[in-house]
């Protein structure tokens, strides 16, 4: 379904018990709503799944960029009115995380926790050249030209190496990503710096994190831990970036305990 947010179309889906509390899910950079498929089915028995493709993704509009998180923040906001959503839990892995902080610091109304799965909370001043060569990269080659070390990135080489079906549709995912929506995104994330503020956030938090996650480490997650009173530290071995698709049986388990106490 779609509907008309902040000057574009929004896709999104929903599903589940539709007299629980809804569960939103916004997804990572190059992916769109059906990286959460493994989520799904956990999720729905219990609370109301609502799916996004984030602006520049899946299924939703991809005007040209940049893009910067306001925007994509103030997207997810235009999408919670446009379906009368109120108060809602937020769950978002990689840049969904960083939406999810843009939410809890702007809006902390309309949360009522927050998952923040393998993000980060400040983009360090020497990623910016790899992000420039991802930026040249799917310019010159497309999003074919991105996928290898997109992969290898997200995943460890145990989980490539086996070639699970939930591996073919993060492929599929990320090829079918526009390269304007794409590019747009870095930007977004490029300008990422909610560092300061961390210790704003008085929601009751979840930090989940892949311990082979080298894009968005370890150490990155307890910081965000530290800083976060109250907040909960998840690791899960055998993960890389997308941990919520390599470990989706532990990643779901974490999220649905700590949902449920809220």
């Amino acid at each position: 379904m779609k509907t008309r947010v902040n000057g574009i179309q929004i896709n999104y889906e929903i599903s589940g018990n539709a007299d629980g509390s809804v569960v939103v899910m916004s997804h990572s950079l190059a992916c769109n709503l059906n990286m959460w498929t493994p989520q799904v089915k956990a999720l729905e028995h219990a609370f109301r799944v609502m799916r996004y493709d984030m602006r520049g993704h899946g299924l939703s509009d991809a005007p040209a960029g940049p893009y910067d998180l306001n925007t994509l923040g103030e997207d997810a906001i235009g999408l919670l009115d446009s379906l009368n959503l109120d108060a809602v839990h937020w769950v978002g892995l990689s840049m969904g995380g960083m939406i999810g902080q843009y939410m809890a610091l702007n809006y902390p109304h309309r949360l009522k926790s927050l998952a923040l799965c393998d993000t980060g909370p400040v983009m360090p001043a020497e990623a910016q050249p790899i992000w420039q060569e991802r930026i040249d990269a799917a310019r010159t080659g497309g999003m074919a030209a991105r996928l290898q070390d997109t992969l290898e990135n997200w995943f460890t080489p145990e989980f490539l190496k086996g070639n699970p079906p939930s591996l073919e549709a993060v492929r599929k995912q990320l090829l079918s990503t526009p390269v304007e929506g794409y590019i747009g995104c870095i930007w977004a994330i490029r300008g990422l710096n909610y560092i300061d503020r961390l210790k704003e956030i008085k929601l009751p938090t979840l930090i989940i994190v892949g311990k082979e996650d080298f894009g968005t480490p370890v150490e990155v997650s307890q910081l965000m831990h530290d800083w976060i009173g109250g907040s909960e530290l998840v690791i899960l071995p055998d993960a890389a970036h997308l941990s919520s698709v390599a470990q989706p049986g532990a990643f779901n388990t974490a999220l649905l305990e700590f949902l449920r106490k809220q």
